[in-house]
């Protein structure tokens, strides 16, 4: 007897959804993630409470998540992909530092560990 229910023809669907997704994609979309979630702990959304939003140990977190994720997938997507990544990831970590009032020491920022530092 198969289970027809609601519940597993859409997972069924997501699975099969999924399958036809390249890496690059995937990759792709789970970095755009990470820098939206980033930019708006840093308080750069563009709505009017913006500045309440503001979290520097998350986005400290998520800033460094992604610093991994743009490194070990660099190798594997190459530069065409990686280096708009890079180029997001860099413009997260300077707004890190502007943010921030006690400043890290240089390569102690977020992701700096994995991409050396920012000025």
């Amino acid at each position: 007897m198969s289970d027809a229910s609601p519940e597993n023809y859409y997972a069924d669907d997501e699975i099969r959804d999924i399958s036809e997704v390249p890496a690059i994609e995937v990759i792709n979309t789970v970095a755009v993630h990470l820098m939206s979630a980033a930019a708006v702990k840093l308080g750069l959304s563009d709505t009017p409470d913006a500045a309440s939003d503001v979290d520097l140990d998350e986005a400290r977190k998520l800033i460094t998540v992604l610093a991994g994720l743009v490194t070990a997938a660099a190798p594997e997507i190459g530069d065409h992909h990686a280096r708009p990544l890079r180029d997001g990831l860099r413009s997260l970590q300077l707004a890190f530092r502007e943010e921030s009032t006690i400043p890290d020491a240089p390569g102690k920022g977020p992701g700096e560990k994995l991409t050396g530092p920012v000025n």
